[in-house]
């Protein structure tokens, strides 16, 4: 059965995600860094932070559940028992700190067919409070036998 390319260009609603102190430590210490930034209000702010600092792949955090209802979506038509992750790729701009809002907008950007493997390309765009932007992300899932 071909790709059904009808969701392309499809946007999703925001989703705000509140980031605390603990879930930067928990993140942190998960993946084995250790950089007092990341731990201590006290380092960070010496260091020319507003608190405590996420470390650059805690994006997958606040903006995962924006992309949820994209992947979800049966107007894009992924079949999650041949799904593969296909990679992620990320920009980073303003850190993100412990205090920090951040809301998360998710378009499909691409639905192809190549080898009989459907490709599926969403992009992720994070911004603060401030409206500055913190990540913006692509997200590739192949599914294989389209």
């Amino acid at each position: 059965m071909p790709v059904n390319t009808e969701a392309k260009g499809k946007k999703y609603d925001p989703f705000t995600y509140e980031v605390g102190k603990e879930k930067i430590r928990e993140y942190a210490h998960a993946v084995g860094e250790e950089s007092p930034i990341h731990h201590d209000a006290g380092a960070a702010k010496a260091a020319g932070f507003r608190d405590i600092v996420a470390p650059p792949m805690f994006a997958v955090v606040y903006s995962g559940p924006a992309l949820g209802p994209a992947i979800l979506d049966p107007e894009v038509g992924m079949s999650f028992a041949t799904m593969v992750h296909g990679g992620q790729e990320f920009a980073w701009g303003e850190p993100v700190c412990a205090g920090d809002e951040i809301t998360t907008k998710v378009t499909c950007k691409s639905i192809d067919e190549r080898d009989g493997k459907g490709f599926y390309v969403f992009e992720s765009v994070s911004v603060n409070q401030r409206d500055e932007t913190v990540c913006v992300g692509a997200w590739t899932n192949i599914v294989r036998g389209v």
